[in-house]
């Protein structure tokens, strides 16, 4: 009852089974989306970044101002940070040339660092306490960091390990799998196994979509800037 009552106040979606399946087609429509526009329309990883990023500010802004959750609002958000993750992550590390690890690494601190100072700063990062702008922020801000790590991710297992896209998908899945025994099987926070979820389910959204639309487009995806 408590735990229902802590997300009537939130303003973000419980997590029950069907919030992970919206989660993980709103990423595959974001890395869609984000290797369409700058590979396929050819505006380059760079413009990709600045044009997503533009609507993501302001989607996100009306989120965190929206007085109560909003389903579609809130949606939106995680389509916007997908689609400027993607982007960002193929910039830093094709045109940059951090390179698909260097990439990931950096972007798992990022995540980590985040977390760690949402936790010092408000002594939880349990979803469920997402209703105020100052935890919102945080919230936002660790989602567009572990959306970012998941399409470098997700490049590097693909690519640089020689799993592929499919290979790379069906070992993220296994994961997901694991992280589900343990909430169901065991006492582990149900906190941590929700952020490594959350961040999982990302690269899991990217191999799939890139197993559609980038075979085609390898080339172009290598010289885009």
């Amino acid at each position: 009852m408590a735990k229902t009552q802590s997300y009537a106040l939130s303003k973000v979606p419980e997590v029950t089974f069907g919030f992970w399946i919206i989660k993980i087609l709103a990423t595959t429509l974001g890395e869609v989306g984000g290797n369409a526009v700058t590979m396929q329309l050819g505006f380059g990883y760079l413009i990709g970044s600045v044009i997503f990023a533009a609507i993501l500010l302001v989607i996100v802004a009306a989120q965190i101002a929206a007085k109560r959750f909003r389903p579609f609002l809130y949606w939106s958000v995680i389509v916007a940070t997908t689609l400027t993750g993607t982007t960002l992550a193929d910039f830093f590390d094709r045109s940059l040339g951090i390179g698909y690890l260097g990439g990931s690494l950096s972007l798992f601190s990022l995540v980590m660092a985040t977390i760690g100072l949402w936790y010092a700063t408000l002594g939880s990062v349990a979803v469920q306490t997402v209703v105020s702008p100052k935890v919102e922020a945080f919230y936002w801000i660790t989602i567009m960091f572990s959306q970012t790590l998941g399409t470098a991710l997700g490049d590097w297992m693909a690519d640089d390990t020689g799993l592929g896209y499919n290979g790379s998908a069906l070992v993220i899945a296994l994961a997901l799998a694991l992280i589900a025994a343990f909430y169901f099987l065991t006492g582990v926070s149900r906190t941590l196994l929700f952020w490594a979820a959350f961040i999982l389910t990302r690269p899991l959204g990217a191999t799939v979509a890139n197993s559609f639309d980038k075979p085609a487009t390898k080339a172009a995806s290598r010289s885009a800037i």
